[in-house]
């Protein structure tokens, strides 16, 4: 069986609050890319992991065995897969290439073993593995709230393309997390955001666009914040990091500039790729 792991982006991103027990409460407006990752699926005797990418670790450190683990933990799956996985999301990107990975393995193991549960109930267990990985369950533009477990599909209408520039240099999730100050970070308003993204309403989405992260990410990587300042003094119509960085995206309607940009930023040596919303 082959199963598509869908990158995200966060069109915005709030961190609430930090709370005791070292979680965050987030806010965020998601929506899954037409870049993936893929998984091809078959049962085994054991659990096993190929991929494309040698710097992928192909222990239990990955968060598919994690979601793997889960499966039989909390729904009784004893089956075991064989899984090639063909790597194409770059990795401390923000993308949730890890999380994509987790969230196609439950997906497509649910399957296999014949697990009997709705896919919704699955994903919000799948806290466990990953704060993103509901989200990549269930794998459609969604608001996520809490740690990640609360996901509500949003049918959004709004139009545009969406190009990811990522600097050869990456990010650490936790690290950006533990610098936030939060009397120094901003708070996007996320309900406005998705109100926007619903209402097609494509000015207003590209001027409310926000991550609380950016904040850390500029201090840990400053060259997120030359590639964010790089795309908006080019003109760019809204741009974003995304997740914990280090990618940074801009969205657009002008295809020919959108590509121009790509080119540009592949010649810096950046991975640049221009992509939409998955469909």
């Amino acid at each position: 069986m082959k199963v598509e792991a869908n990158a995200k982006i966060n069109l915005s991103l709030d961190v609430v609050r930090r709370r005791n027990d070292g979680y965050h409460d987030l806010r965020m407006i998601m929506l899954p890319l037409t870049l993936h990752d893929v998984l091809e699926v078959t049962p085994a005797k054991e659990d096993t992991l190929v991929c494309s990418d040698p710097k992928v670790p192909l222990d239990e450190r990955n968060l598919i065995f994690k979601a793997l683990a889960y499966l039989r933990r909390e729904w009784g799956m004893d089956a075991h897969f064989h899984i090639v996985l063909e790597k194409h999301i770059p990795m401390e990107a923000g993308l949730a290439g890890g999380s994509a990975d987790a969230g196609a393995i439950i997906r497509a193991a649910a399957v296999l073993a014949g697990i009997d549960a709705p896919l919704a109930d699955i994903a919000k267990g799948a806290k466990q593995v990953g704060a993103d990985v509901p989200f990549c369950v269930l794998n459609q533009s969604a608001r996520v709230e809490g740690i990640g477990e609360q996901v509500t599909p949003i049918r959004d209408t709004c139009d545009f393309e969406i190009l990811l520039v990522k600097p050869n240099s990456g990010v650490s999730t936790g690290q950006a997390y533990q610098m936030l100050d939060f009397e120094k970070v901003t708070h996007p308003d996320i309900d406005l955001v998705e109100r926007c993204l619903v209402q097609d309403d494509y000015a207003g989405l590209c001027r409310v666009l926000g991550n609380t992260l950016e904040y850390s990410a500029f201090l840990l990587n400053p060259q997120v914040r030359t590639l964010k300042e790089s795309l908006v003094a080019q003109g760019a119509d809204g741009v974003l990091m995304s997740g914990s960085g280090s990618t940074v995206f801009a969205i657009g309607r002008d295809h020919e500039q959108l590509c121009a940009w790509k080119e540009h930023y592949r010649r810096m040596g950046c991975f640049a790729q221009l992509v939409k919303r998955k469909g």
